[in-house]
């Protein structure tokens, strides 16, 4: 089997970004396929309360994501702006071309998790565009277009259908790993 390892993720998780940057740092990123989910959705779908709507939580995960970023020597900032509406930027993952995505991602990554930007405000989605060398008339189109609209939501969808419940999430050989922590158990079912 042991195809790609999928890995479901939304720009809005601390988790999602400090797993993909350890990806980084062990040079694996080719063995994933990036699925983009939007993780507010998932929760309405499951009925789960996210961490950062409870206080105890929050200042846990806070706590424990800088501690994974230190162990790991990964640069992260907690966010003044989490928890934000990562739809758009979401949206907009699935709609540039393929050549472009991985610079998009590391970009909206970094200036969420790196470097504590709003991303969800236009101008910074605008830096964010043009760094990548993207059209940001065609982007705004093209992430109002019902197809990527509907694309997403039936990403989302079908995570959910997969018992997906968070994110990072990784599938490979039909087996779900959850968390950043899980990263190391996904690739060892990837190699066996």
């Amino acid at each position: 089997m042991n195809k790609l390892i999928d890995f479901y993720f939304d720009f809005i998780s601390p988790y999602s970004y400090l797993a993909h940057k350890k990806i980084l740092n062990i040079n694996e990123r080719k063995n994933f396929n990036y699925k983009a989910i939007l993780l507010g959705g998932l929760h309405n779908l499951g009925n789960i309360t996210a961490p950062a709507f409870n206080e105890r939580k929050m200042k846990n995960m806070r706590e424990d994501c800088t501690l994974i970023a230190k162990k790991n020597d990964i640069s992260f900032r907690w966010n003044e702006k989490f928890p934000i509406n990562s739809l758009y930027l979401m949206r907009g993952y699935l709609f540039i071309d393929a050549n472009k995505k991985d610079k998009f991602f590391d970009t909206c990554f970094d200036a969420y998790w790196k470097e504590n930007v709003d991303i969800s405000k236009e101008e910074n989605v605008k830096e964010i565009l043009s760094n990548c060398k993207i059209d940001q008339e065609s982007f705004i189109t093209g992430i109002k277009d019902e197809k990527i609209k509907n694309e997403l939501k039936n990403l989302t969808n079908l995570a959910f259908e997969k018992n997906i419940f968070g994110a990072p999430t990784f599938i490979v050989n039909n087996k779900l790993f959850w968390g950043q922590d899980r990263l190391e158990y996904a690739l060892d079912e990837f190699k066996s």
